[in-house]
């Protein structure tokens, strides 16, 4: 039985339970059960109700994350694996730029297109704005095909994660510019996968609230990324200071 029968379920028992318990108040000649007491039990029946309420919720929410992110293969298979990224980005509500135009197409606050990208057809993507959609790892399959992408931006989305930044190996010979700030779910071991992508030459990692050690981290990124500027805002940066005094002195000494 699932999480939310078994919620259901003992949600049904207290239900039952409770008018009962009100039928013997009602009908003995004691008083009824203080106040604090009849609180507690009105309580446990609402709690399974907000439980089984709750688990609805999310599986619901994990469902429509699942259908927003599924593979367009039946659109890949009728026009091209570069509309069918096109269609998937619009889809998730962001905007792209094809190579060699200066066109940008861009999903309005409903949702709505203007569906001219179609006549663009054997044309791949050069910039991605993804920023604050709901694109995930299991998306990220629908523009891995696009190794012409110049620039991606995921600025604020909540589910890039680790994994996520592990898949963007496919774009290392073209990937120049990147932006990450503001994803609540990267790590430092994701920031770690960004090392295979040698052409970047902007890397954005403002604000990430996962990262303990920001200093630390940026200047490992500058080891392992040596020709890429790295942007990284909202951070404590005292400890970074502090290495770059550190080898400030130590190279004085040495002279």
């Amino acid at each position: 039985m699932s999480a939310s029968l078994r919620s259901l379920h003992r949600c049904c028992q207290r239900s039952a339970l409770l008018p009962v318990a009100r039928r013997q108040w009602s009908t003995s000649s004691a008083s009824p059960p203080p106040l604090h007491t009849r609180l507690l039990l009105f309580l446990a029946q609402r709690f399974y109700d907000v439980e089984w309420l709750l688990s609805w919720r999310t599986l619901a929410k994990s469902r429509r994350l699942w259908t927003k992110n599924a593979y367009y293969g039946y659109t890949r298979s009728l026009y091209g694996p570069d509309i069918a990224a096109a269609y998937y980005v619009l889809n998730l509500g962001g905007g792209f730029r094809f190579a060699g135009q200066s066109e940008w197409f861009r999903a309005d606050r409903r949702g709505k297109f203007n569906w001219d990208f179609l006549d663009h057809k054997d044309i791949p993507l050069e910039e991605v704005d993804m920023s604050h959609t709901v694109m995930n790892y299991r998306g990220l399959r629908n523009i891995e095909s696009q190794r012409s992408l110049r620039t991606l931006k995921l600025q604020g989305c909540p589910e890039v994660d680790d994994w996520f930044l592990a898949g963007l190996h496919v774009f290392q010979d073209s990937l120049e510019e990147l932006d990450i700030s503001h994803c609540p779910r990267i790590t430092t071991g994701g920031l770690a996968a960004l090392g295979n992508l040698k052409g970047l030459k902007r890397l954005d990692v403002s604000s990430l609230p996962r990262i303990s050690t920001p200093g630390l981290v940026i200047i490992l990124l500058e080891e392992m990324l040596p020709q890429c500027h790295i942007t990284a805002a909202g951070y404590d940066h005292n400890f970074k200071k502090l290495v770059e005094e550190k080898e400030k002195e130590l190279i004085q000494r040495q002279q």
